[in-house]
């Protein structure tokens, strides 16, 4: 199995030495052999070193630094004079593969983690020293020459410049692997949900789409028995449609937050100006549902608005006993159900309102916002016309699209056996993750780790071979958390390759830690 990482370690260093001395002094006579059978490269300290790895050797390997000069720059004079619109430039060295293993599959590898690192570094070009027996390839990674040749001999290099769109235009990138997502959105479509957006598209006003919203509501009104209102965007949309309504009801509420998504409310509730108390846990903690009901027995609350799947800590926060406290209290409990909405089946019964979107656990696109109600909601026209549920009641008011509407349905077709196949593919997770620092337990779609000393490369890593966890989002990054979701549509296949991947990685890793 071909894998890549970032070079950190001495012994990867060694096993770089002695690749450039393989490739640059016995193959391509660019130095002079010295029988060391290993060359340090001159700019060594300022350079990332990407390296694919075959099982646990190291077999290829590319060079990226960003600081001036470069060695093109001394060769050829300021790069600029050539490149005016280079932007943020890095410069390429070193691309080198064993004999053996030049079969395409490295290259590729290593041309994908470059342009990710690229990427992710912010550069807008890189250039490079491409040796004229490697035109062709150089040519399939994006690269174009941009001035003359320069060396003699053997060591012949032409100065080449590769950018974003040109990779993305290229030979590799078409060839590319596949990535393996275990992202909690977006999901990657199934052909039968993608189909529908190949279709020609119909009115929002015709007969055609009415009876397919027609049929969207029941299947969601069986889900959740509650009536839903169908929005055009975002789940954060269909929250901020639910504070409108909280709005009307001109009294204070209690907000609960244990993770970043309640945290989240809190601020769409001050945009608000709503008058509300917090209850407030460590992240990850379960809310304590006796100090609630202290607090709620006070009095003067008209309403609770809590995360139901607070993924930002793998928290899935129990309402029920809630809502009975609520319903003998007579306050009204509303519900961020955007990521938990699909994942397991619930009852919203005793729920005012409560929230969902197309995308996470449903397995479609994002973009219809979903907001149940177990009451009649008439139009306000103190609300903006856009976020007035009243007007959503029996009708689609504004342009809505129809292909994300039949995606969806076809979506909602598959439960309740999606339930089943996501709890499967959970406790496949969980089984395979038990030693691995977890922060909670128990999420229906995914599990939260710790990135410890062990593993605190393993996203970065993953991400350069193919394998995308989700650790992107900044309360998981200050926190040094990663996240593993099994909502994508081929994560039983993807699963097993990441795993293969995973333990060849922790094999590596401990050999590497004892050697050292």
């Amino acid at each position: 199995m071909y894998w890549c990482k970032v070079a950190r370690t001495e012994s990867e260093f060694d096993g770089i030495a002695r690749l450039n001395y393989e490739t640059f002094v016995e193959e391509i006579p660019q130095h002079e052999a010295n029988g060391s059978g290993m060359r340090t490269d001159l700019y060594h300290a300022q350079n990332t070193y990407l390296i694919v790895l075959s099982g646990i050797e190291v077999v290829g390997m590319i060079a990226l630094r960003s600081e001036r000069p470069f060695s093109l720059d001394l060769k050829i004079g300021s790069i600029e004079e050539f490149l005016p619109d280079a932007g943020k430039v890095c410069e390429i060295r070193l691309l080198a593969v064993r004999k053996e293993h030049r079969n395409g599959r490295v290259f590729f590898l290593l041309a994908r983690a470059l342009s990710d690192y690229c990427l992710e570094q912010g550069f807008d070009s890189a250039v490079i020293s491409g040796t004229v027996r490697q035109l062709k390839l150089y040519g399939q990674l994006g690269f174009r020459a941009f001035a003359e040749p320069v060396g003699i001999g053997e060591a012949v290099f032409i100065p080449m410049v590769t950018t974003r769109r040109q990779y993305n235009d290229s030979v590799a990138a078409r060839l590319q692997t596949k990535r393996r997502l275990f992202l909690p959105g977006p999901v990657a479509l199934t052909a039968q949900l993608a189909a529908p957006f190949q279709e020609a598209p119909i009115s929002h006003r015709s007969a055609a789409f009415r009876e397919v919203r027609q049929e969207v509501d029941r299947m969601l009104e069986e889900m959740t028995g509650m009536t839903p209102h169908l929005l055009s965007g975002s789940g954060t949309l269909a929250n901020e449609a639910m504070l409108a309504q909280i709005k009307g009801l001109n009294s204070k509420g209690l907000i609960l937050v244990n993770g970043e998504f309640g945290k989240r409310l809190v601020q769409q509730a001050q945009r608000w100006s709503l008058e509300f108390e917090l209850v407030e846990e460590s992240w990850g903690q379960a809310f304590r549902t006796e100090k609630i009901a202290e607090q709620l027995e006070q009095g003067g609350f008209g309403w609770v608005l809590m995360a139901h799947g607070e993924t930002s800590t793998g928290q899935l926060n129990d309402f029920r006993a809630l809502a009975d406290i609520c319903k003998r209290q007579d306050v009204k409990l509303c519900l961020d159900c955007i990521s938990s909405f699909g994942a397991v089946p619930f009852s919203l019964e005793d729920i005012w309102l409560a929230t969902a979107t197309s995308g996470k656990a449903l397995g479609t696109l994002s973009g219809v916002a979903i907001v149940f109600a177990s009451h009649p909601i008439d139009p306000d026209g103190s609300l903006p016309s856009y976020l007035d549920l009243g007007l959503y009641a029996t009708d689609i008011p504004f342009t809505f699209s129809a292909s994300l509407l039949e995606s969806l349905r076809c979506a909602l077709g598959a439960y309740p056996a999606r339930y089943e196949t996501l709890n499967q593919h959970v406790k496949k997770l969980q089984e395979d993750t038990k030693d691995w620092p977890n922060l909670a337990a128990g999420y229906p779609t995914s599990r939260t780790f710790k990135a410890v000393e062990d593993i605190q490369f393993l996203v970065e890593d993953a991400h350069l071979s193919g394998f995308e966890l989700h650790s992107a989002s900044g309360y998981l990054k200050t926190r040094q958390l990663f996240q593993v979701s099994c909502i994508q549509p081929e994560f039983e296949k993807d699963w097993q390759h990441f795993l293969a991947f995973y333990d060849i990685y922790q094999r590596y890793h401990a050999k590497a830690k004892a050697h050292h």
